[in-house]
């Protein structure tokens, strides 16, 4: 019988224990293995890319840039750069506007960048120099370094390659039109935009518009090797040409050394990038076009005669203007030792307030305190040297802001000289561009303040911006370079909020900057038109002094910071005798800018006018204390003495103020009653002899003065004949100088 076979398990009931025990066999050699590998990196996310299609942010800059150096005020009403400041703080809101809209259901990250901190640090620093320093000059900073970064942000974020083009022709174009007026007003003598020094075009300065040419011209050169059609070329050539002899026309000599240097890195840019350039593929006869257009319009307009009336362009052309300017630049320059004296001021500052400096904005409020003894320069409100200045205002904070735009700047510099990748090639242009632009402002901004100048300012941000993207397009990553900035839609919907209360904000304070310069400037150019007359005190001019005077109280009530206008009003009043209303209109300005020793003077002179010698004295005794030796203190005390009785001593610091030959005006007068009441009358007849020297504009008084003495006193008929002739004809034979004459000499004339 065969034996019984016992059931064998079935196939699907063991598989299910064999492969767990597999499996964790598995997991526990990998684990084991894992434990002894090193951990592989984190991949970091890749840099989002620019903003796309339908964006008009850069397009918005790019009008900006176009805009602001284009347009000027052709009016007195309104400081020229006050409009170029709306023009900047409204277009890079209105354009961050656009952007957030546009953006406000992003969830992808937006674009970071190290160089953002940098006006991010000032900015806050000056937010909280508020505190403890000049709240409004320190607001005043706070806003320009909030625009400043927001501009760089929205040139990182939006700007790209393609777009980049747009943005040189807006600057080219801005330049052209800044140099098409300027012109004009060289050649013609237009006076479309009132102005200060020109040819100016849309700028108050010529020096102003001619740091910003210096700034343009790579923007330029750039268009020039990427183009390839022959009827731009011409126009690239004529409208380089124009843009070039203004710059001649302007005479600044620290613009020229900027662009003369901006020329030859602008030669070492076009040999490293000449494969991205387009020069290159040029035929023949387009090269003959664009440089014999060029050439034909340097020299054509070089050697066109100026039509201005100014004494410094009689009978000369752009060239000629040009070349004196040049030759000029030495180490002994007039204007140079006029830097010096705040240069050196600037820098006790840096040596007393090594960390805190004494606030942002607050040099011209601060720098009387640190002037060496006996000088005395209060009309500048800027050090023209912007990085002293900023580490004066801004201490340690400065140093860095300074320190890491150096270090980058020579790291960016360096990554594209060396460029030689495919990636880094293609935007080594870019790149070059911003850095050229960037070295030509850092040298005018060693002897001017184009910083803290909408335009030139603006320019700036546009550099950093530019070299962000192309770091951000390169992938560099780390503490000196790009990052990402994580986002989403409630981000860009507050922002845009932020943004609307910023419009709102700008709104109210470019209107209350308007209507205060007009009410201020209105008066003060009222003023002069009553000074003019010739007879101030007339009672026909006595409504037009009211009205001067409403004007003038409700424009510094709105700002009663506006130094630079507001004393020329007390100063017109004081020529009039008015010392009341010229003194409160002193004593405004002291408010805001405690230490300036002239507006101290000024006041103690209004109050001893009206009998208040007391208040006189406690100013003297401010005054004396700051700048003991300043010439107007000195004149001061000396009037304050012989008005207390003290004849004697005033007389005497009268004459070792002649014999140190520290004088002003008010010197003079005084030491010519002085030597009158104390019969020195060789004194009194010098004191009018100096004057009528150093103010050719009072030599016909001065000769009457000196004629009196020798009539009334010294009793020598024959030099007081003399003397009156001569202010006779002086005064162009005038009636009126006659009736001033003693009848007993009037029929010797």
């Amino acid at each position: 019988m065969a034996k019984k076979k016992r059931p064998s398990a079935p196939k699907s009931a063991s598989a299910p224990t064999a492969a767990p025990v597999a499996q964790s066999a598995a997991l526990a050699s990998n684990t084991a293995n894992t434990a002894t590998q090193p951990t592989q990196p984190k991949r970091l996310l890749p840099l989002p890319s620019e903003l796309g299609k339908g964006d008009w942010t850069a397009i918005l800059l790019a009008l900006m840039f176009f805009f602001t150096p284009a347009l000027g005020v052709p009016h007195e009403l309104m400081l020229q750069d006050t409009l170029k400041s709306i023009i900047v703080s409204f277009m890079s809101l209105g354009a961050a506007l656009i952007m957030f809209w546009l953006q406000r259901n992003r969830r992808d990250a937006m674009r970071w960048h190290m160089l953002m901190w940098l006006p991010l640090m000032l900015c806050a620093y000056a937010l909280g120099s508020m505190v403890w320093s000049h709240t409004y000059l320190a607001g005043v900073e706070a806003i320009r370094w909030f625009i400043f970064a927001l501009i760089v942000w929205l040139v990182l974020n939006c700007v790209t390659r393609e777009r980049f083009p747009m943005l040189a022709w807006s600057v080219h174009l801005g330049a052209l039109a800044v140099a098409l007026l300027g012109a004009s007003q060289f050649w013609f003598d237009v006076r479309f935009i009132p102005q200060g020094p020109n040819p100016a075009a849309t700028f108050v300065n010529r020096n102003f518009a001619a740091e910003f040419m210096a700034c343009t011209y790579v923007f330029t050169a750039y268009l020039i090797f990427h183009e390839r059609r022959t009827a731009v070329l011409a126009f690239l050539g004529a409208s380089t040409g124009l843009n070039l002899i203004y710059l001649l026309m302007c005479g600044t000599r620290s613009a020229y050394i900027g662009s003369a240097v901006a020329f030859v890195a602008i030669a070492v840019m076009a040999w490293k990038f000449r494969s991205r350039f387009e020069f290159g593929k040029w035929r023949s006869e387009q090269t003959i076009v664009l440089l014999g257009v060029l050439a034909a319009t340097i020299v054509g307009l070089g050697v066109i005669k100026s039509g201005n009336p100014g004494a410094e362009f009689k009978d000369v052309n752009a060239f000629q203007r040009g070349f004196s300017r040049a030759a000029q630049i030495r180490g002994g320059d007039a204007t140079l030792g006029v830097r010096m004296v705040m240069w050196k001021a600037t820098m006790n500052i840096i040596e007393k307030r090594p960390l805190t400096g004494v606030g942002a904005g607050a040099w011209e409020v601060d720098i009387p305190l640190y002037q060496a003894e006996g000088s005395q320069l209060e009309t500048d409100y800027y050090a023209h040297n912007e990085p002293l200045q900023l580490l004066g205002e801004y201490g340690l904070v400065g140093w860095i802001f300074l320190i890491l735009l150096i270090a980058y700047s020579l790291t960016a510099a360096w990554r594209t000289l060396m460029a030689k990748t495919n990636d880094a090639m293609n935007e080594g242009p870019i790149r070059a561009v911003a850095l050229i632009s960037l070295l030509a402002l850092m040298i005018v901004s060693n002897i001017g303040f184009p910083w803290r100048l909408a335009a030139t300012g603006a320019m700036f941000a546009l550099c950093l911006g530019l070299l962000a993207a192309s770091d951000a397009r390169l992938g560099l990553r780390g503490l000196m370079s790009s990052a990402r900035l994580p986002w989403a839609p409630a981000v860009s919907q507050t922002a845009a909020v932020v943004t609307m209360v910023c419009l709102a904000l700008a709104s109210y304070i470019s209107y209350q900057a308007a209507e205060s310069e007009a009410k201020i400037v209105t008066a003060v150019k009222m003023a002069l038109t009553i000074t003019q007359s010739g007879q101030p005190n007339s009672p026909r001019n006595d409504k037009t002094k009211a009205e001067m005077l409403k004007l003038a109280r409700e424009g510094i009530a709105i700002n009663p910071h506006y130094r630079k206008i507001t004393p020329m009003l007390g100063d017109e009043m004081a020529k009039w005798g008015d010392w009341k209303n010229a003194t409160w209109i002193w004593e405004s300005v002291i408010g805001s800018r405690p230490y300036v020793v002239a507006m101290m003077s000024n006041v103690a002179r209004g109050k001893a006018q009206f009998g208040e010698i007391p208040a006189a004295l406690e100013y003297l005794e401010r005054a004396k204390k700051i700048q003991p030796k300043a010439v107007s203190v000195r004149s001061l005390e000396v009037i304050l003495l012989s008005r207390s009785g003290k004849e004697a001593e005033a007389l005497k610091l009268a004459k070792v103020a002649f014999a140190d030959n520290t004088l002003d005006i008010d010197m003079m007068n005084a030491a010519y009653i002085l030597g009158i009441r104390a019969s020195d009358f060789k004194f009194a007849i010098e004191s009018m002899e100096v004057r009528n020297k150093s103010y050719p504009d009072q030599k016909v008084d001065g000769l009457l003065k000196i004629g009196t003495v020798h009539a009334n006193y010294t009793k020598d008929e024959a030099k007081a004949t003399e003397i009156f002739r001569q202010a006779y004809e002086a005064s162009g034979k005038s009636p009126q100088v006659m009736g001033q004459i003693p009848p007993a000499y009037q029929g010797k004339m």
